[in-house]
């Protein structure tokens, strides 16, 4: 297929590269996607939608994650990347503020939306053509089916002819348990559901190091290769922490009722794993600890650690982080954050572990990756497939950070200025 456009002609199969091929022809409802990383999966479809909008000059797109503030850095970012790589930018246009894509030939447009707003997303009234097509990312971070219900039921009405309604939904498949592997993979088969598990394999984009990567990983961590290598379902069995809520609650409100502290902890970081914060607010009377924001990303300096800290709201808080790092740390206290490492010693996770089983745990729905860790954060196995008395040495970035935010309450210690 060629795209055609008044000074441009591009090879799709060379552009979008192989491995998608039922992927890009298919026109149901529900056109599903599990995928390993560097699988191609959110590439492929904003590459996907880029064309079609071209396409079909009718056709106008919903963008959407869990939280709203990760849209900007993952599809929006996506989606301009499609663009240059089709060669369209001319005709394309995007905008911060408010968050949206626009067609300039045509005027339609891609909209971005947070499920943490919910009437901005079932509220969306399109200046040209029809809302149709929808994208789902990361839906994994999407724990409640009646959430995407209630999604799904935004693209509604009728369709010019040659158009048609359908939803992309693409994830790391991390739990076995989600709702999302009993609707649409052990279902019966239906001709309205494409549900389809890709991997790093078919990338012809990836190099030597890339792959490297994988085979180690192989390697190093069979379990983790299934999910992150293969694209398979996580096997979630014996869970550290089962005593935890999500919960939409009142940050402000919680944060002023009696005997409530703030708990900031936090896990160094850079190429292969993020630097996390862990911001929480225990209450000790009750042992609740609420969990109402989070900072997860890879690549940070230091400087730039305490940059998002500071952005965040969170610069003169009292932060406990991993002692394994003085130098960072030091560094940290040279840039205004109030940091000190954490004690640890002998038997510090076992304890720590133990100490917050006995609280109860409400996760506000922002904090995406901390519900992703903690609902895969289990007890590692010996050879023989026994459980040990320790976890896995995985999903455990906001979980460490958490140890380190509580340790204080944990033994019982004073915060030394």
């Amino acid at each position: 297929m060629i795209l055609k456009t008044e000074t441009v002609n591009i090879s799709l199969p060379e552009t979008v590269g192989r491995g998608y091929g039922t992927f890009w022809r298919f026109r149901g409802r529900y056109r599903v996607v599990k995928g390993s990383r560097a699988s191609k999966k959110s590439k492929t479809t904003a590459l996907w939608y880029i064309v079609n909008m071209m396409k079909y000059p009718e056709a106008n797109t919903l963008v959407v994650r869990k939280t709203f503030r990760t849209l900007k850095d993952s599809c929006f970012t996506e989606l301009k990347w499609a663009v240059h790589r089709l060669k369209v930018d001319a005709w394309w246009e995007f905008r911060e503020s408010p968050l949206e894509a626009t067609y300039l030939p045509t005027g339609q447009k891609i909209y971005f939306r947070g499920l943490d707003d919910p009437l901005k997303v079932t509220s969306i009234t399109v200046d040209v053509g029809v809302l149709c097509w929808a994208w789902l990312e990361e839906a994994y971070e999407v724990m409640k089916e009646d959430d995407f219900n209630v999604l799904d039921e935004s693209i509604r009405g009728e369709c010019p002819e040659g158009l048609f309604k359908q939803w992309t939904i693409t994830f790391n498949p991390w739990n076995e348990h989600h709702w999302l592997k009993k609707r649409f993979f052990d279902a019966p088969p239906d001709p309205d559901v494409l549900a389809i598990t890709t991997n790093y394999m078919c990338n012809e984009w990836l190099d030597a190091g890339d792959i490297k990567v994988f085979e180690d990983m192989k390697k190093r961590n069979p379990r983790r290769y299934a999910v992150a290598g293969l694209g398979g379902w996580g096997i979630v069995d014996g869970l550290v922490y089962e005593n935890w809520r999500e919960e939409a609650f009142d940050i402000d409100q919680t944060r002023r009722k009696g005997g409530i502290v703030s708990a900031f902890g936090l896990d160094f970081g850079y190429t292969n794993d993020p630097s996390t914060l862990f911001c929480g607010l225990l209450d000790q009377k009750e042992k609740r600890l609420f969990v109402f924001d989070e900072m997860y990303e890879k690549g940070l300096s230091n400087k730039r650690i305490a940059e998002t800290i500071q952005g965040m709201g969170y610069g003169k808080e009292r932060i406990t982080a991993d002692s394994a790092e003085p130098k960072s740390i030091d560094e940290l206290k040279s840039l205004g954050l109030r940091v000190k490492g954490a004690a640890k010693g002998k038997d510090s996770i076992t304890n720590g572990i133990q100490w917050i089983q006995d609280l109860e745990i409400i996760i506000h729905p922002r904090c995406v990756n901390f519900m992703t860790e903690i609902s895969n954060y289990t007890w590692d196995t010996d050879k023989f497939g026994n459980k040990l008395n320790v976890p896995i040495d995985d999903f455990n970035h906001l979980m460490d950070a958490m140890r380190y935010a509580l340790e204080k309450y944990i033994t019982g210690s004073k915060w030394l200025i």
